[in-house]
């Protein structure tokens, strides 16, 4: 049995979908991250700007994610956060979401793995742990509740 401890929750405010065009992988998304909180008993800080959410939508109608972005810790100290993981559900779910409607999250399935890095003694321990998270996707914020594998 895994074990997990909650860690935060992610309330990422997003840019709109920049549409790349569909490439030999699938069809390519880009979403600028332009801010937002990271609020919860293990963690507290600010999401600064310039991250992003690189997406690919498969031939199956799931999407790759892959996000990147910066936390500066209330306490003090910058944290580099790695996502990957996946979003699917039935295809009139996914409409709903791309139309920017607030879906239940139980609707459909989006889960990350995440990683953290930082230089900053007292958050060190984020160095050595993997995370996992339950998202759920709003018009123009992605919010994920995080769960430090033990």
């Amino acid at each position: 049995m895994i074990a997990t401890q909650k860690l935060f929750q992610v309330r990422a405010e997003l840019a709109d979908i920049i549409h790349v065009g569909t490439t030999p992988y699938g069809e390519r998304r880009v979403i600028n991250i332009l801010g937002g909180r990271v609020e919860g008993p293990r963690l507290s800080g600010t999401i600064l700007p310039g991250g992003a959410d690189w997406q690919i939508v498969r031939a199956d109608g799931a999407a790759h994610i892959e996000a990147r972005y910066t936390v500066r810790a209330d306490s003090g100290g910058d944290i580099l956060v790695s996502s990957e993981g996946i979003r699917h559900g039935p295809p009139e779910v996914l409409a709903a979401l791309m139309r920017g409607d607030n879906v239940d999250p139980s609707l459909y399935y989006f889960r990350t793995a995440m990683r953290f890095e930082t230089g900053t003694p007292g958050l060190d321990w984020l160095n050595r742990i993997l995370a996992l998270a339950r998202g759920q996707r709003e018009k123009n914020a992605v919010i994920l509740d995080v769960y430090e594998v033990q």
